[in-house]
């Protein structure tokens, strides 16, 4: 059940569980917490990082923990105003307009500005018995959310980018993965097990745009952190496993539209496969979220390379006696 051998698809045991967003809002006590503190707080503070992201387990027994951060302290670091509006999301003051902008976004330091991650990742690292992931935004996501300035499923505005000035998306997106990948780096140096890429918004294109303006800077990162084990999610795998295997990540994490057994048929181990339980099935019933479960891991029933996980993040009002359901389904498997 260790995440570290299934992603090496050495794993002889049950599959390891552990949940996006499994140090969240679907606990009374980070709700709490918020009332006090904003997200980005929490993630400059190490010990209030620390406190989230262990939090979790003094409920659930996951075999991995993920650190409580966010994909926007990059922009924040690369000098953007960020902030949370609740039941929004996140708001980038000023976003990008023009392709002056661009040419003039500033070098910067990110062992300065991302001071705050080493003693968070060492202080938790102290206290798990079980592998720590750190993570970042990628790319196009990141680059998204500079544009958008918000949260925007059409992307129009980064549509518009990507026909009318492709070259300065391309400069942008150079820009960012520099960036990602010295996050990661320092995430990695502070002692992080493996880390997972979050491509959350890279769904919305065409498959021509997607190995044009996603495929070529997930590599550049991939190449980067070798041999750090690595798992690219993209909502919208199912769509795009073919060009994520391409690249030869540790593994691929997969969102509820894919059909594991079909996906391990055309990608075989050593790939590794995370996933994919539909998050809503959780306000289920236990004998629903039972069968549900018992599914998924009949399918992978001896996958050395498989990790159980959501298709996506666990939404927020999710009943927690559904969690303990959920991984007492897995443990008894």
């Amino acid at each position: 059940m260790s995440l570290l051998a299934a992603l090496q698809c050495q794993n002889t045991e049950r599959p390891p569980i552990w949940l996006m967003r499994q140090a969240g809002r679907y606990l009374p006590e980070f709700r709490e917490l918020r009332k006090k503190h904003p997200i980005l707080q929490i993630c400059h503070k190490p010990e209030l990082a620390t406190e989230v992201t262990l939090m979790p387990f003094k409920r659930f027994p996951f075999d991995a923990a993920i650190l409580f951060s966010d994909i926007l302290t990059i922009p924040q670091a690369m000098g953007f105003t960020v902030h949370f509006r609740e039941n929004f999301g996140p708001i980038i003051e000023h976003p990008i307009t023009t392709t002056k902008q661009i040419g003039t976004l500033p070098h910067i330091n990110l062992d300065e500005k991302l001071s705050f991650l080493p003693p968070a990742i060492s202080a938790i690292k102290r206290e798990l018995s079980v592998p720590l992931l750190g993570f970042a935004g990628a790319p196009f996501t990141l680059a998204s959310y500079l544009i958008e300035g918000k949260t925007n499923r059409d992307l129009k505005l980064t549509k518009q980018w990507l026909m009318q000035e492709p070259k300065a998306f391309h400069t942008l997106l150079n820009t960012i993965t520099d960036h990602v990948i010295a996050a990661l780096k320092i995430q990695i140096a502070a002692g992080v097990d493996a880390v997972q890429l979050f491509d959350s918004w890279a769904g919305q294109l065409t498959p021509h745009h997607f190995t044009t303006f996603c495929t070529p800077y997930l590599q550049k990162i991939l190449d980067a952190i070798h041999p750090r084990p690595t798992i690219l999610f993209c909502r919208g795998s199912s769509y795009y496993t073919t060009h994520l295997a391409a690249l030869n990540p540790t593994a691929i994490s997969l969102d509820w539209h894919a059909d594991l057994a079909t996906i391990r048929q055309k990608h075989p181990t050593p790939l590794a496969l995370q996933g994919n339980l539909d998050p809503s099935i959780l306000f289920g019933s236990p004998t629903t979220i039972k069968q549900e479960v018992t599914r998924l891991l009949t399918q992978m029933q001896g996958d050395p390379g498989y990790i159980f996980n959501l298709g996506h993040g666990i939404l927020p009002d999710t009943p927690l006696d559904s969690v303990h359901t959920l991984i007492d389904t897995i443990k008894s498997h």
